[in-house]
């Protein structure tokens, strides 16, 4: 694994970690495995054993979470479209031309304004619980009584704010009670402001527009009874995407890559190497 960082402009380091256990005679792909909001590149170790064989994955951090710090504009620096020319930068600094993009949550928001605006960077998507937005029935959950989710998060303290709303909807409790911890503990350790202004970004968003826009076939790895992504989204995904498949997971819970890597994995193997095979005919 090597851990490359460069800035974008000064103030701005971004980082992403690279794991590459591909054969060094076979010109393998390369994978990208973003995270959602709040997160950090950390969050997808329970994928790389399963997928670094076979691709060249690239985990980014997104600004101002994991090690991707810097001189950053609370109220400026946060929007999708910033987000997205950071992902290109690190696509660029990598040496990269097409992908196998996989983005779990926002993280796959960000892949599919990637897949819309920069076609022919992206050979596939991945979408991992991807919400096409927000919905207002899961602002109020995630607002926990309070005026809303960001006044619950500055009040709570991030920590808690996690714990309670990540028992409600992202990880059974008692069922891991290890995995349970960790993830609260690593989300919490990021910024407070940060973690506010992200989770402004992610009530904002909404993808709608970039589905007919989305040329890539597109692979969805959802829960069975999502909580965040609901039906009505899954049918959004269906009704606006040109090539769209879409995998269950047996589960309501949101962080299915953590609940079933090695399913998720093999679901996303197969599709990534039935889409190289078709290319590779092509030419």
């Amino acid at each position: 694994m090597t851990v490359p960082e460069f800035a974008t402009r000064p103030g701005l380091q971004l980082h992403y970690e690279l794991d590459d256990f591909t054969d060094p005679w076979d010109d393998r792909p390369f994978m990208v495995l973003q995270h959602g909001n709040g997160r950090s590149a950390r969050f997808w170790y329970r994928w790389v054993p399963y997928l670094a064989r076979r691709y060249r994955i690239i985990r980014p951090d997104m600004r101002g979470l994991g090690r991707s710090q810097g001189d950053l504009n609370i109220e400026r620096d946060f929007t999708l479209d910033l987000l997205l020319e950071d992902l290109v930068a690190v696509l660029d600094h990598a040496g990269t031309t097409e992908i196998h993009f996989c983005g779990e949550s926002m993280g796959g928001i960000l892949g599919l304004a990637l897949a819309a605006r920069h076609a022919d960077r992206v050979r596939t998507l991945t979408l991992v619980s991807t919400p096409v937005y927000i919905e207002q029935q899961m602002k109020v959950r995630y607002s926990l009584g309070h005026a809303s989710r960001t006044d619950a998060m500055e009040q709570l303290g991030i920590r808690e704010w996690v714990a309670q709303t990540t028992r409600l909807t992202r990880l059974p409790a008692d069922a891991e009670p290890g995995l349970f911890e960790w993830y609260v503990d690593e989300f919490a350790r990021g910024s407070p402001d940060v973690q506010v202004a992200m989770s402004r970004l992610v009530n904002a968003a909404n993808a709608q527009d970039f589905l007919a826009q989305v040329e890539a076939p597109v692979l969805g790895l959802y829960p069975t009874q999502g909580q965040i992504t609901t039906c009505e989204q899954e049918r959004m995904l269906k009704d606006g995407l040109k090539k769209f498949e879409l995998v269950h997971l047996p589960t309501n819970y949101h962080m299915v890559q953590l609940l079933f890597p090695k399913a998720c994995t093999s679901a996303l193997i197969s599709f990534c190497e039935r889409h190289d095979d078709s290319l590779i005919e092509e030419r």
